[in-house]
């Protein structure tokens, strides 16, 4: 039996709603609210929001003195066409290189690792 169930995911970050922004362009969804704290709904998953942390300190990866701490995996269809899009949105590639893979590894603009993966 479980204790608890997830209510949403948070990501710190410099500026919620720039980074909200972001993820409702690459997932969809609706941004909800203002100031240090951001929702993004995203329509059939959970949902994201977006915390203000004065100081933040990007993650960096490959890194074990600035670790990435947790990383989204988000699942698309067609990965050249899903990565043409995050770049145009300001994502930058850490580790996208090798097109034999199932999966490539971005930083969204506040520099948080994600990766596009295949389905």
């Amino acid at each position: 039996m479980a204790l608890a169930k997830l209510g949403v995911v948070v990501l710190d970050c410099p500026d919620p709603r720039a980074l909200a922004g972001f993820y409702a362009e690459v997932l969809g969804g609706t941004v909800e609210g203002e100031g240090d704290w951001v929702d993004l709904k995203v329509p059939g998953g959970p949902s994201l929001a977006f915390q203000a942390a004065p100081g933040f300190v990007p993650p960096k990866w490959p890194s074990p003195d600035r670790s990435q701490q947790f990383h989204l995996d988000l699942v698309v269809d067609d990965l050249d066409a899903a990565e043409k899009g995050v770049l145009a949105l300001g994502a930058e590639p850490l580790d996208a290189t090798d097109r034999t893979r199932t999966f490539r590894v971005y930083a969204d603009p506040a520099g948080h690792p994600f990766c596009l993966c295949a389905c």
